[in-house]
């Protein structure tokens, strides 16, 4: 009996909640699939299904208070009524989770309607990294020991002047390890900790919720509309939706050098800044600001979001590099609420496919800055390379 379980129904990433927003105003009949992919080629210990089973059983009884609401409605102004009512009326579907184990291998498949599996995701992943600790009995760091180490790294951060979110809750050590990570984060009134991307602890400790959209939004994109208008397309939805607020595109779904073909005036813009998530991080920089130049934007006024695998050494040297250049900021996750004296894992959990109207199933695929991160049907990344002129 392990009593790994979900809190709140607002444990979750913020991006999750956003896109969902779109997804029931947009594309309330569409039907997806994830898969859980094990990058790190985890061993996963006998009864390791069973007890994930239970968790996401649980999950079953979640349902958003009238507090959660209450602050949603105040802090998220942007998320309209409606979908606050839908939100308050919905419930986790255990019946989408499909959980297998053979041997130490792990497979879990979700599918079924976009707007109800959407919310899946990133709990999955955080349970299923909570139960790997505590079923293999691997001892971590104390408490007193995680919240220093935590105090340090905002010390470290408010020297360089950078502001920083948490984006640490799909590869946590655990709930209590984030609580600590957060707490500690939040004492200090000089940090320049700007927010978490976990709704939860954001409401919990009074600060802002962080996050627009991932790359599913432009994958599902991909699938529906073809290769060529998924960029543009998953925009002007993601303005339609929000006219201006939320303004942080995430640039490398289908690479960087695509997006930035689509990323017109209009888009640059219109949008705050963009979002760095894989590849180098100094030749991002030189493209995002050459491209503001070429559209006659001063990059000053706009910024990027860092997000790829961050630690300290990383980002001062992003942050002197920028200096002068644009706007910056850090989403820091793993090396916030994994950094407890134990390996963190390598887990993700991503969209492989879309229902057409025939039934038959579109394979999606992310191809990102890096071909390490390249995911899904080998056949449809050859064919979006063709389709894009990714040339290796």
């Amino acid at each position: 009996m392990h009593d790994v379980r979900l809190n709140s129904i607002l444990d979750n990433d913020f991006y999750k909640i956003t896109m969902q927003n779109a997804v029931v105003k947009l594309f309330p009949g569409s039907i997806v699939k994830y898969e859980f992919i094990n990058r790190g080629k985890h061993q996963f210990p006998e009864g390791f299904d069973a007890a994930l089973r239970e968790a996401v059983n649980k999950m079953a009884e979640l349902k958003l208070t009238k507090d959660e609401k209450k602050f949603m409605a105040k802090t998220c102004p942007y998320i309209d009524l409606p979908y606050l009512d839908f939100l308050e009326g919905y419930h986790y579907d255990p019946s989408e989770v499909k959980i297998i184990q053979n041997g130490s291998d792990l497979s879990v498949i979700v599918e079924g309607l976009w707007y109800r599996t959407i919310l899946w995701e990133v709990p999955l992943l955080a349970l299923i990294s909570e139960l790997h600790y505590e079923m293999n009995h691997m001892e971590r760091d104390s408490n007193e020991v995680v919240m220093s180490k935590t105090i340090e790294k905002a010390e470290s951060l408010a020297r360089l002047g950078v502001n920083f979110a948490e984006f640490g809750t799909r590869r946590r050590h655990s709930y209590k390890v984030q609580n600590l990570v957060v707490e500690a984060l939040t004492q200090n009134k000089q940090s320049t900790f700007i927010g978490s991307s976990n709704v939860h602890f954001a409401m919990k400790y009074g600060v802002k919720p962080i996050g627009t959209h991932a790359h599913e939004w432009f994958m599902f994109h991909a699938a529906e509309y073809g290769f060529k208008m998924a960029n543009e397309l998953a925009l002007e939805h993601w303005v339609d939706v929000y006219r201006g607020d939320l303004g942080v595109a995430l640039s490398d779904t289908y690479t960087t050098d695509v997006f930035f073909q689509q990323f017109d005036k209009k888009f640059a813009k219109l949008f705050d800044g963009v979002r760095h998530d894989s590849g180098d991080p100094f030749e991002f920089t030189d493209k995002t600001v050459a491209h503001y130049e070429k559209n006659g934007i001063n990059p000053l006024f706009k910024y990027i979001i860092f997000s790829d695998a961050l630690n300290l050494e990383k980002v001062e040297e992003i942050t002197n590099y920028c200096k002068g250049k644009i706007g910056i900021s850090f989403g820091i996750g793993t090396n916030l609420t994994n950094d407890v004296g134990l390996k963190p894992m390598n887990i993700v959990m991503k969209l492989i496919g879309v229902q057409a109207p025939n039934q038959d199933w579109i394979p999606t695929v992310k191809l990102s800055d890096e071909h390490g991160k390249y995911t899904g049907d080998p056949k449809m990344i050859e064919l979006a390379k063709e389709f894009l002129r990714i040339k290796d």
